[in-house]
């Protein structure tokens, strides 16, 4: 489905404070089956975006469109996972992935099936009945994107899934997203902090400004799919990669590498 950002700002007015403004006229349209990343200075309003997609939060002014349908202030029109992956504690993993079709009240053994390939897809096949505690970073965030996206969404956004992880397990996540995600095609929002990573994920990188955030440039990403990570090597990615860092340090952006 085509996600689309009309004139989007946002304000947040404390009592007695002055408005702290976020956004500031975020116009994006992003194509039904892209993976498009939105990079960006440390507190520009990168979440607040998401939040606003998956109708957490509602603009002061502008539209969020999904396929021409208005969803502003909408919640559960797109799968959403935030940074933390939330996989809930007393369900076990299979039950984590499963929790979409619960939602939607299908048939819990159909449910089940289906969610159990997924985690022997993708080498998670012997934890299904682990809870998430017993599992590492690594296995909660896989548990946690498959969830996501078997919620029954065809919009996904994606924020920081892998901030928090080293950076053999994040590598690792990235090779598997992009196998996903090859396999279904879903519309993807994808917030990250690094440059390398949004290269590698993305048909197109959206930079913001500092607060109030408005989109400086969109940059596409000129590899053709399947990748591998190799290409970030090449001289066509240096180009890129050039590019990006260049706008970040320009408006202090330069924690992405």
């Amino acid at each position: 489905m085509t996600l689309e950002l009309r004139d989007v700002s946002l304000s947040y007015r404390g009592t007695g404070t002055a408005a702290l403004d976020v956004l500031a006229d975020i116009n994006l349209k992003i194509a039904t089956g892209t993976f498009v990343s939105i990079i960006g200075p440390s507190g520009c309003g990168k979440s607040s975006i998401c939040n606003l997609i998956a109708g957490v939060e509602k603009s002061d002014q502008g539209d969020i469109l999904l396929d021409t349908r208005s969803i502003l202030g909408l919640p559960g029109q797109v799968g959403y996972m935030p940074q933390k992956d939330l996989l809930l504690p007393w369900r076990t993993l299979l039950d984590n992935v499963a929790l979409g079709g619960d939602i939607r009240r299908e048939d819990k053994r159909k449910s089940r099936e289906a969610a159990r390939s997924w985690l022997e897809r993708f080498g998670l096949g012997e934890f299904t009945k682990h809870y998430p505690h017993q599992l590492s970073g690594g296995m909660r965030q896989r548990g946690a994107l498959l969830r996501t996206f078997l919620f029954g969404q065809t919009t996904l956004i994606l924020d920081e899934p892998f901030g928090a992880l080293d950076a053999l397990t994040r590598r690792e996540m990235q090779a598997w997203l992009l196998d996903v995600w090859s396999q279904s095609n879903p519309t993807v929002l994808f917030i990250t902090h690094d440059i390398e990573e949004a290269m590698l994920l993305s048909d197109e990188v959206v930079v913001l400004s500092q607060r109030p955030a408005r989109i400086l440039e969109r940059i596409t990403v000129p590899f053709a799919r399947p990748r591998d990570p190799d290409i970030l090597l090449s001289s066509q990615a240096l180009v890129v990669k050039k590019r990006l860092l260049d706008l970040l340090s320009e408006i202090g952006g330069t924690r992405a590498h």
